[in-house]
């Protein structure tokens, strides 16, 4: 907003009555956008008469680092004579504000410190919303040697990004992970078993409000053995709360698991088949599962119900291997579809 003080009552009265039409106004009370090399842009807006001033209220606020010039010309004021005429100048420019830079990379899933040689994605999770657009530019996988792996991610069009802008799903191109395809013949696996590798986040990303990352951030990481069993939840080893308390139920994988999926399709159900209500957690690196009730625990019977499409960290399902659609061959240990697994506490 641009404002002229130190008017007159009786000319604010009249400025206030008045029935200008709109093109008149900017001849009182002008604000342009001062460019190098080329001419003032006038800015659209609105003139208002309010308390003892003049004010002129642009349509977009005022950009910080831009310099705008306003002119205010006395002479045209409802009566004012000739001889008082004259414009007077100021020369306007909003402070650039100092780049606040406070965004983290808070986790990156797997948290395990050896990950399979056919992992499939990372999850990395911001303290902030981030920047759509770009991101492969601000994200490197590094061997040994500290060189880039060639074209590790799968770059896809549309970025798999969480709704709050939180956490970026970053898939290892299946083509370097899958058997018996070209990408994996010709060019070779991103991630070789018993190597070190970096993932590393650089801190030139800028989050949703443009602001660059407070630092890069690096996990490291050692590559184990291929897994392509899929996971089993009848091998899976469980320790029962007492009744009576809210001390959680406890899961043990016997391996790490998909974070984000873990969370979303491990339910517990009472004798009816209604969800407990309570809070999932993952605790040693997403190898143990815990529940923690909102209410205290009654004697009877209950369900552990295991979605299908729950992943271990090489995208294994339960009774699919990843790679069956590729190589025919491998046959699902178990029929598709949810897995229940009844308890009871007494």
């Amino acid at each position: 907003m641009v404002e002229v003080t130190g008017l007159a009552r009786d000319t604010l009265a009249v400025l206030q009555s008045t029935n200008w039409p709109a093109t008149h106004w900017p001849h009182l009370l002008a604000v342009y956008v001062e460019q190098p090399g080329s001419q003032p842009l006038p800015m659209l807006g609105e003139h208002q008469v309010h308390g003892a001033s003049l004010r002129f209220v642009p349509a977009f606020p005022l950009e910080p680092g831009l310099r705008y010039r306003a002119v205010f010309d006395i002479g045209q004021l409802p009566g004012t004579s000739s001889a008082a005429a004259g414009r007077v100048t100021s020369v306007l420019q909003v402070p650039v504000r100092p780049e606040r830079a406070t965004t983290t990379v808070t986790q990156v899933y797997p948290s395990a410190d050896v990950v399979p040689e056919n992992l499939l994605k990372f999850y990395v999770h911001f303290s902030a919303p981030m920047s759509r657009g770009n991101i492969y530019e601000h994200i490197r996988l590094l061997n040994e040697a500290n060189q880039p792996v060639e074209l590790p991610f799968l770059e896809l069009a549309e970025e798999l990004w969480s709704p709050d802008m939180m956490r970026l799903t970053l898939f290892i191109d299946p083509g370097r992970i899958k058997r018996e395809v070209k990408p994996l013949e010709e060019v070779g696996p991103a991630l070789v078993n018993g190597r070190r590798f970096a993932l590393l986040i650089s801190g030139s990303w800028k989050d949703a409000n443009g602001s660059r990352m407070k630092q890069a951030f690096v996990k490291r990481f050692t590559v184990g053995p291929p897994d392509r069993d899929p996971p089993d939840p009848r091998r899976w080893a469980y320790q029962a709360p007492p009744i009576r308390t809210r001390e959680p139920l406890a899961v043990d994988f016997g391996e790490p698991m998909d974070s984000a999926l873990a969370l979303r399709m491990i339910h517990v159900v009472d004798a009816a088949g209604r969800p407990v209500p309570g809070q999932p957690f993952l605790v040693e690196r997403e190898r143990l599962w815990k529940f923690l009730p909102v209410h205290a625990w009654k004697a009877g019977r209950y369900a552990l119900v295991v979605e299908s499409i729950i992943e271990d960290l090489a995208g294994n399902n339960l009774g699919r291997p990843f790679e069956v659609e590729i190589g025919g061959n491998s046959t699902p240990q178990t029929e598709p579809g949810n897995t229940r697994l009844p308890f009871e506490l007494r």
